[in-house]
């Protein structure tokens, strides 16, 4: 695994990907945040982080399908996957190893944005007044929302081989598990149904975490449905039918 992982992640480096994705993640959430005064933190008045940790999961929808689709879908097209899989490695090992070569990626791409909670912590008024367990919540949910989006874009990239259905295939069900089934709860009679659905939606543990409380439940839901993605991706890899 560890050889994929490494294999995967020196792929991006060397190519514009990595830094595309870290630029324009960056840019984005950092105009959001400081400069758009429909958002900013300035004009908004309060030393806390919203902005960035509201906006990042619609960037992400887009960003790390554009990073996983070429996984398994590239490597299908030229033929190497068969020869990668003549390798002394399992089908695990090769799941796992390209899913944590682009979580890696996208945990890279969030953490300069911590410079945004010590600055807000000097400029708040007095200084230090920040909501610091939120915060660090939310990071943490923000790292968990990467891996599930990650998961979403390998399991994608297996069942095709070409690069932009895989990208639009994950996207769509990105956003369907983030907030489309949050929004399909509200037009459920049965209040049993619609919180059925919230409890099955990301976005509902999401902003749970967010408010600084790391439930056990949260972190589960989260790693299970990495798993689940996984596992799917795994079986359809096994499946051979290319």
């Amino acid at each position: 695994m560890i050889q994929i992982l490494v294999k995967e992640f020196n792929g991006f480096l060397d190519s514009l990907i990595a830094y595309i994705v870290i630029g324009v993640f960056l840019t984005v959430v950092g105009l959001m945040m400081w400069v758009f005064p429909e958002t900013s933190v300035l004009e908004y008045g309060y030393a806390e982080m919203n902005t960035l940790f509201s906006f990042a999961p619609f960037v992400f929808m887009f960003l790390i399908p554009a990073i996983t689709m070429r996984m398994f879908a590239e490597e299908k097209k030229s033929g190497t996957l068969e020869f990668l899989f003549t390798h002394p490695l399992t089908d695990w090992q090769i799941v796992l190893g390209k899913f944590f070569s682009s979580w890696l990626l996208v945990v890279v791409a969030i953490m300069p944005t911590i410079i945004y909670y010590f600055t807000l912590s000097e400029i708040s008024s007095p200084a230090g007044n920040i909501d610091t367990p939120g915060i660090i919540g939310s990071y943490i949910g923000l790292f968990l929302l990467g891996g599930v989006f990650t998961s979403i874009g390998i399991l994608a990239s297996s069942i095709t081989s070409n690069q932009i259905v895989a990208f639009v295939i994950a996207v769509f069900l990105c956003f369907i598990l983030y907030s489309g089934i949050d929004s399909l709860s509200v037009l459920m009679d049965s209040s049993s149904t619609q919180v059925l659905l919230e409890e099955l939606s990301v976005i509902h543990h999401y902003n749970a975490m967010s408010r600084g409380v790391i439930d056990s439940r949260n972190v589960v839901y989260f790693g299970s449905v990495i798993v689940l993605m996984l596992s799917i991706t795994k079986i359809v890899l096994g499946s051979r039918k290319w």
